[in-house]
């Protein structure tokens, strides 16, 4: 599980985050959505421990990681643009990560199969398509068997195929009880995925619930057109 305090965060004059506090709990998927710059990525990067927050605290497993780094071995990350060493191959880099890890088996293959990469392992990083290379941070994200998964914008440049196997392996990694944050801009995504959404705008949380419930609330069958309701009435207060 993972509990965010109070979390406020400014670059320069930008207030980013404006006290967040929400529970991500285990065994759901938790949908992050919300406008550009509404602070989805930045709440990431905080628990990932990239990005210092100005106030405010996050607990994994109810402890407060507090600058700690070795709370990271419980998360697994699929960024949405991974950079990773152009002149070495997938094999090598898959190599490099579990060094790193002081793994020695190789937990990988099973993913490898499953997103369609083993014939890819020999191949240089820099001849790799958008896809493959979001394949390769996918299986990057899920080999440790991490306790959090945090996939952002995972199914851009999957395709369909690979998408509806992606979405299969999120629903098995939930049902292990795994504690799986997402991120899209796709909200037929996000229905399809998610348990929970929270709903950032300007850096405050203006809805944190099930997907039904917000449903409920607006009088909508979409989520696309709840979320667009919810757009409105900020716009309207304003």
């Amino acid at each position: 599980m993972i509990k965010i305090s109070n979390l406020f965060k400014k670059y320069g004059r930008l207030e980013v985050l404006r006290g967040i506090e929400a529970e991500i709990p285990r065994g759901k998927v938790t949908a992050i959505v919300g406008p550009n710059g509404s602070g989805k990525t930045t709440i990431i990067k905080i628990i990932l421990g990239l990005v210092k927050a100005d106030y405010g605290k996050i607990y994994i497993n109810n402890e407060p990681i507090n600058g700690s780094f070795e709370y990271r071995n419980f998360i697994g990350y699929m960024p949405q643009v991974a950079s990773y060493p152009e002149n070495l191959t997938v094999a090598e880099v898959l190599s490099m990560i579990k060094d790193l890890r002081n793994v020695s088996t190789n937990p990988e293959e099973k993913f490898l199969k499953e997103f369609d990469l083993v014939s890819e392992l020999t191949k240089p990083i820099r001849t790799l398509s958008g896809g493959n290379k979001q394949k390769l941070s996918a299986v990057i994200a899920l080999m440790f068997n991490p306790e959090i998964l945090i996939f952002d914008e995972p199914t851009a440049g999957l395709d369909p195929v690979i998408n509806s196997r992606f979405k299969e392996i999120v629903f098995a990694e939930k049902k292990k009880g795994k504690t799986v944050i997402l991120t899209s801009h796709i909200m037929s995504e996000v229905e399809e995925l998610a348990d929970e959404i929270i709903f950032l705008l300007d850096g405050k949380i203006y809805y944190h619930g099930t997907i039904l419930n917000l449903l409920l609330d607006k009088g909508e069958i979409k989520l696309e057109k709840a979320v667009a309701k919810i757009l409105e009435e900020k716009t309207l207060w304003n």
